[in-house]
């Protein structure tokens, strides 16, 4: 199972808490794998500085106060009441997510692929940190308790940018256009963060589809088969070889 998600992406944040209490309930959770990928929005945006949100709803499409207090304040509330607390989008501030996707990609190699991951958005909604320069990364991968130094070598080199854009080239060939997006089994999507029981509900049918008998029996009693003991003989009819 794949996900696709920004790590400032308001309903990528809930998307990825609502996903890992699906795999909680669901009865097969600990035989799914779950792989966070990268797909970092708002590329044209600069590294530094950081645009404070709500400057950035207006800039970008045109939102007034009140619109972007609509737009936000939702997803807020839903969080909150799925126990992120607190969960801060409006009061928050954006840059380019890159390089942050870059360190996601080598903690990966370093064994801390999903605590990459929640650190990551607790950091940026729960505690309104930045994810956007060397610095504040390295924060991350101290907490992570990665080699500062390798991890410094890493983003410096640039040695994760490709992998970051070939994962986001690939959620589009896969159909997304935006984010969270869910890929179950390589051939079943859902856009968007859909609800813990909707969740669950695809997780089932998925797996009820997967391990299921590959051929129905239509007609049981047939006797014209072969068998462990060899052939059976219709009728009458001597077997012919």
């Amino acid at each position: 199972m794949e996900i696709w998600s920004d790590l400032t992406c308001p309903w990528c944040g809930l998307g990825s808490h609502r996903l890992d209490r699906a795999l909680e309930r669901f009865a097969h959770g600990d035989d799914i794998e779950l792989i966070h990928r990268s797909f970092p929005l708002d590329p044209d945006l600069p590294s530094s500085p950081a645009v404070p949100t709500r400057e950035l709803l207006k800039q970008k499409y045109g939102m007034d106060d009140a619109q972007a207090e609509a737009a936000t304040r939702r997803v807020e509330a839903l969080a909150e009441r799925e126990g992120l607390r607190p969960y801060v989008v409006l009061d928050n501030k954006k840059a380019n997510t890159q390089l942050a996707h870059e360190f996601l990609a080598h903690a990966t190699t370093r064994g801390k692929h999903r605590e990459a991951w929640h650190l990551g958005f607790r950091a940026y909604f729960g505690e309104a940190r930045s994810l956007f320069d060397m610095d504040a990364l390295l924060e991350l991968s101290d907490e992570l308790g990665l080699d500062r130094s390798e991890t410094r070598q890493a983003l410096t080199d640039r040695r994760y940018r490709q992998q970051v854009q070939d994962e986001t080239r690939r959620a589009k060939e896969l159909g997304a256009r935006g984010v969270p997006f869910l890929v179950i089994d390589g051939q079943y999507a859902i856009a968007g963060a859909q609800d813990t029981d909707t969740l669950l509900g695809a997780f089932q049918h998925v797996w009820d589809a997967s391990h299921s008998p590959l051929v129905s029996t239509l007609v049981e009693d047939a006797d014209e088969v072969c068998g462990p003991d060899g052939c059976a003989v219709p009728g009458d009819h001597a077997a012919r070889h």
